[in-house]
């Protein structure tokens, strides 16, 4: 768990972007987005420099709540959100069949907690693709404070157009991460090309359940909610997910939407009804801290202008997350295991 303080927090807000720059980065970004008249193509055209800004405005935030690893987990009973986020990230090492000495690609790592875990985990070398400067600097800081920055690195690139040969890695993941991109098949294509022939990739992807009817003014208000609090340019259905990745050439091993069978609601942390005192920081009273906190480090300076309206976009998509779960038309977890076929040598 992340160890980020307060000042962490106020010093961290905006990222790379220069603190005077804050508030306009977040005119910006908000601009992007449906809940606030912007368009889906407008989204999916300039993706690159709107998920960016997302990341650089809320990358202080995510780590001072959530950890080090920014995704959601299936969760047993008595387990706790940090126990449930490490076997999440080892189910996906063991559904890849990693063995120690192989050459990994995490795609969209954020600042490398799944990362981390997964090459301990596993005995593998993991490369992190990240296209926001800011969190790559973070994800180095910590590698080198655990001793994984000889076997593990991050390099800067746009999962669209990755910076690497053809066949170079043993496998590929993402968590949570490919629903930033503008178009699936095109990213799924790059991952497709740059793994081995005969081996696999994992993902978790955010998605609309079937359940979702875009015709109910409260279910795209939901949607659109996440997507503005999640620099999203558009949330697609689980079968748009996976017809993406069979028109980029995988064969389909096995698909599950993770969250279905979850005996404790992988939503609950952020669910204002519940409390629990080791995920304080998610919780009514811990956002109300977090809250009135930022407000007072803006006050006086020590975070930049802008940083609470970061915190309440952020909120809303709490919101968001949590109605669309509830309604059964958002998953953060669908699954699928596809495999490259090992007759492609290209």
């Amino acid at each position: 768990m992340s160890k980020q303080g307060a000042f962490d927090l106020a010093s961290g807000v905006g990222g790379k972007i220069d603190k005077d720059e804050v508030l306009s980065a977040v005119d910006k970004y908000e601009k992007y987005h449906g809940y606030y008249g912007g368009e889906e193509e407008e989204r999916k055209n300039n993706y690159t420099d709107m998920v960016n800004k997302y990341y650089d405005l809320c990358t202080s935030f995510y780590e001072y709540g959530w950890g080090e690893s920014f995704h959601f987990a299936p969760r047993w009973k008595g387990e706790s959100l940090q126990e449930s986020i490490k076997r999440h990230e080892h189910f996906l090492a063991l559904q890849l069949g990693l063995k120690p000495g192989q050459k990994v690609l995490d795609v969209g790592c954020g600042i490398g907690g799944p990362l981390r875990e997964i090459a301990r985990f596993s005995s593998t070398s993991v490369t992190g693709l990240n296209n926001n400067e800011y969190q790559i600097s973070r994800g180095q800081v910590l590698n080198r404070k655990v001793g994984l920055d000889q076997t593990c690195n991050f390099v800067k690139g746009d999962f669209m157009k990755m910076p690497f040969p053809d066949n170079s890695f043993d496998a590929v993941y993402a968590i949570e991460a490919t629903c930033h991109a503008p178009d699936p098949v095109g990213c799924y294509k790059e991952i497709y090309r740059v793994l081995k022939p005969g081996q696999c990739f994992a993902v978790y992807e955010w998605c609309m359940t079937d359940a979702y009817n875009p015709n109910n003014e409260e279910q795209k208000r939901i949607k659109a909610e996440i997507e503005l609090g999640n620099g999203l340019p558009e949330i697609r259905s689980t079968q748009q997910c996976l017809e993406a990745a069979k028109k980029a050439g995988f064969e389909v091993v096995w698909d599950k939407d993770l969250a279905e069978d979850s005996p404790v609601s992988w939503y609950l942390p952020l669910d204002t009804s519940h409390f629990s005192l080791s995920s304080f920081r998610l919780t009514a009273v811990g956002r109300l801290f977090t809250r009135n906190l930022v407000s007072a480090l803006e006050y006086v300076g020590l975070a930049p202008k802008g940083s609470q309206r970061v915190q309440a976009f952020l909120e809303k998509a709490a919101e968001g997350l949590v109605g669309g779960a509830k309604k059964g038309i958002f998953t953060p977890m669908y699954f699928f295991l596809v495999r490259k076929p090992i007759s492609d040598s290209q």
